[in-house]
């Protein structure tokens, strides 16, 4: 999907040279996108798509190192990807006009934007003024209600849910870190399921086939075998959520374990929806699901609908006008001189 005016190249002919570049990253924990786009005739252009590894929170101890990495890598790409569709040398692109990355962990009205946005002018060497940094999930409600009230349920690795009135007041609920928060997010259902696992092998709740599938992907015999994985240096929050769909898959099977797993992420993640409903006044909301766990998890999907219904009767889901990326360079078209404000 992409916003309104904002077209994708055919890449069966040949680009004409951009008149003014912008770069959007859309930056998670797992991944981080970048899609540059030309300013022409009043329209956005895709001209060219990176990806690169993802984000920290920029306090932790490689937080910094861990996002400029992703944007210069995931800008490269995409300038590469660029070149090759003019057919030109990667040096000869046009510079960049204006930036914005929604990446995780990223605070709207906090030192850490400030922050964040001068690290994203350093790696492009724009001016400061020129950049946008912001969370993710606001960048993912730019997309994909432009212009329009809405509430974009965000489930991928970790969770969020923000929200907007027709007015442009903002709610935002959850999100706040896997140590204090992240129910509803694939990284909820993997530690959930690694928490049963280890009640399975006490004794303390009955055991079943949920139990290996998990340790056999974890290269575990026993519980003591996944106490060392799990505090080892190379495991992190992404390794649990990688275990998601394994819990999806045997609750899809009928496996009871499973599937009150993610009865119980689901009901967290719609009730976070119905607070910032209830925040923004909003008594029939148009939603948006982003993030792995809801569009690749179907059983977990089938749930949260059933949920989200249950607690907003009058609500209902809305194809995006665009994506994260697509919130990112709406903002940086903001940050630029391209058009009146």
């Amino acid at each position: 999907m992409v916003l309104p005016g904002h077209s994708e190249p055919d890449a069966s002919e040949p680009l004409s040279t951009p008149i003014s570049i912008l770069a959007g990253f859309d930056a998670g924990q797992t991944l981080c996108r970048c899609r540059l786009s030309a300013w022409e005739d009043g329209q956005l252009r895709t001209v060219g798509n990176g990806s690169g590894p993802g984000v920290s929170h920029l306090d932790a101890a490689d937080g910094e190192e861990r996002f400029r990495s992703a944007i210069r890598i995931s800008f490269n790409r995409a300038r590469l990807d660029w070149s090759r569709r003019l057919g030109r040398d990667p040096s000869e692109a046009e510079p960049i006009t204006a930036a914005a990355i929604g990446a995780s962990g990223i605070e709207a009205g906090t030192p850490l934007q400030a922050r964040g946005g001068a690290m994203l002018a350093s790696e492009l060497q724009l001016p400061q003024s020129r950049c946008l940094a912001t969370g993710d999930e606001r960048t993912a409600l730019r997309g994909a209600f432009p212009d329009r009230a809405g509430i974009v349920l965000i489930s991928g690795t970790g969770m969020i849910v923000v929200g907007r009135d027709a007015h442009g007041s903002e709610h935002r609920c959850g999100g706040w870190g896997w140590r204090l928060d992240g129910a509803g997010s694939a990284f909820d259902i993997g530690h959930q399921a690694l928490q049963l696992s280890v009640m399975m092998a006490d004794g303390r709740a009955p055991d079943g086939a949920l139990r290996q599938r998990l340790w056999d992907a974890l290269n575990c015999s026993s519980a003591a075998d996944l106490k060392a994985r799990v505090v080892s240096p190379g495991h992190g929050v992404a390794d649990q959520a990688k275990l998601a769909p394994l819990v999806d898959d045997a609750a899809a099977q009928g496996d009871a374990a499973a599937l009150a797993i993610l009865q119980r992420s689901a009901s967290a993640l719609a009730q976070a929806a119905a607070a910032t409903a209830n925040a923004l006044d909003l008594n029939q909301p148009s939603l948006g699901a982003r993030g792995g766990a809801l569009e690749h998890l179907s059983e977990f999907r089938k749930l949260v609908d059933k949920t989200v219904f249950e607690l907003m009767p009058g609500s209902n889901w809305q194809s995006a006008s665009g994506d994260a990326c697509d919130g990112a360079l709406a903002c940086a078209l903001d940050r630029s001189s391209l058009r009146p404000h």
